[in-house]
Parts: C-alpha cells; sequence; structure tokens
C-alpha cells in the first residue's frame, strides 16, 4: 500500500511529458513511463536507471498490477462510492498544503551574510571537541601483538603507515582489518577507556610501543592525525546553518499565516479548544 500511494502521488505531481522512448509498459492503453516512476523513486534518490535489474521487474510488475487494479475498482464504481469522493477530497486538501509548502520552502532564501551573522553570534554552539584518527590492529594474545611491534617500531612516516596499513589487512581480526584498520576520527568518550587514553597519549605517526588490552583483544595502535579542541569553521558548518535558518524561518511564516488567517476566518466547533502559549 505504501508503494501505490507514493506512485499515485508522483502521478499526481509530475508535469513530464512522456516521451515514447521511455515508455516502461501500457495496460489497456495506460503508460507507465520512466518519468511517472522516477517521481515515486524521488525521495529515495534513484532513478529507475540506477535501480539492479532484479529491483526494475519487481517494480514494474507492481506498478502493473496497481493499472489493474485501478480498472477493476472503476470497473465497480469505486469513483461513484461516497467514502472514495471523500477521501480523495482529504487527499487533495493534504496535496494542496504540501505543494504549497514545498513551494514556500523553496522560496525561503538564506544568504552567506546572514548564515555568518548567526554563526558569529552563536560560536559557542559549534565547539568541537578534541579528536584522535587511529587505526588499530587486533589480535588474540600479547605475544601476536608484540609480534606486530617488533615489525613496525623501527620504521617511520609513510614506511611505518603503509607497513601498518599491510599488517593490518592481513592480521587484524577487527571489523576495519579490510579498511587498514581505520576508525576514522574519533573524540573522548567514544571508545574503550585503555583504548582512548592509549591514543590520546600517542603523538601524530607513532604506535603503541605496549599492546593495549580491552575486552576484545590486544590492539596495536597508530595515530594518524589529531584535532585540537576548538570551534568548527564557518565553512564546516554553514550547510547546518542555512537549513536550521531556512526551517525557522519556515515555520515562522506558516505560523503567521494561520494566525494572520484565524482573524479573518469563520471558525465553528463542537469542542471547546484551549489556548496554550507556545513558549
Amino acid at each position: 500500500m505504501k508503494l501505490v500511494s507514493k506512485i499515485a502521488l508522483a502521478s499526481i505531481l509530475s508535469l513530464s511529458i512522456t516521451n515514447a522512448s521511455d515508455v516502461l509498459a501500457t495496460v489497456n492503453g495506460v503508460a507507465i513511463d520512466k518519468s511517472y516512476v522516477n517521481g515515486a523513486l524521488k525521495q529515495q534518490g534513484k532513478t529507475f536507471d540506477q535501480l539492479p535489474k532484479p529491483q526494475q521487474e519487481q517494480l514494474l510488475k507492481r506498478l502493473i498490477e496497481r493499472e489493474l487494479l485501478v480498472k477493476s475498482a472503476k470497473d465497480d464504481g469505486i469513483e461513484k462510492d461516497p467514502e472514495y469522493k471523500k477521501a480523495l477530497e482529504n487527499f487533495k486538501k493534504d496535496l494542496l498544503i504540501r505543494t504549497w509548502m514545498d513551494k514556500l520552502y523553496k522560496k525561503t532564501l538564506i544568504s552567506d551574510s546572514e548564515a555568518n551573522t548567526y554563526y558569529q553570534e552563536h560560536k559557542n554552539d559549534f565547539k568541537k571537541p578534541a579528536s584522535v584518527h587511529a587505526r588499530h590492529i587486533l589480535v588474540k594474545t600479547e605475544a601476536e601483538a608484540k609480534k606486530i611491534i617488533d615489525e613496525l617500531k623501527n620504521l617511520k612516516g609513510d614506511a611505518l603507515k603503509k607497513k601498518f596499513i599491510e599488517l593490518a589487512k592481513k592480521k587484524s581480526t577487527g571489523p576495519s582489518g579490510p579498511k587498514g584498520g581505520d576508525l576514522g576520527y574519533f573524540g573522548k568518550g567514544q571508545m574503550v577507556k585503555s583504548f582512548q587514553d592509549a591514543a590520546f597519549a600517542l603523538k601524530k605517526g607513532n604506535i603503541t610501543l605496549e599492546p593495549v588490552k580491552t575486552q576484545f583483544g590486544y590492539h596495536v595502535i597508530y595515530v594518524e592525525d589529531k584535532k585540537p579542541a576548538g570551534i568548527a569553521p564557518f565553512k564546516d558548518v554553514k550547510k547546518s546553518i542555512v537549513e536550521k535558518m531556512k526551517r525557522e524561518q519556515f515555520n515562522k511564516k506558516i505560523k503567521n499565516t494561520i494566525e494572520a488567517d484565524k482573524k479573518s476566518a469563520k471558525i465553528e466547533t463542537t469542542l471547546k479548544i484551549e489556548k496554550k502559549d507556545n513558549k
């Protein structure tokens, strides 16, 4: 049912003209074309052509079945059914609001200067803790870990990094092994304490010279990079600021529109609606 509702919505929203080359199937003369299908897939960030062939076949099968069900429903006179007409009117209202809101949101623009002003006034919101970019090799025994350290301890720079990645891929039992033991950046509190303490104590480009024991086994750690605590630069948070400000301005527009319309609208209700202050 979810697929059917998405396809129905997409068909109403789509204004594309069907090209003959885009027609995937016809059912009783009704064309099922790619632009029609792509409208339904838009929220997933995909197009019909990007789907694996089995998924394309399954989706097309469901769309054909949908057209067959549409015909059966029409043949049964559902279009004249009062429940259908009521549901259709409610659907059209929801679609009307959704389309209007979508256009209104797109028209809500935030300039770079507005975003930068927000950033300057709320810098404390963009504090980032110290972080470390580490790799590790996880093995079962302390002896294995010490043997790996012996292979690495006399190397430096790129040679050390290259060899570490090589050994991680060959010997690490952890899930990051195939990626050369890469754990990416992490801050304090994100790893087991003994592992975290060892990683943060290392200098960039160094390895632990003693195995680090955790409940998972014994680790050899290599620190690829370290970042101190500080304020995230504007360029890194600009996108999130713009989206936040857009949402706030959009919500304000909707609220103001409702309040303005209430003043001129004639509203009658059988229930008493208590006013609540929005704080």
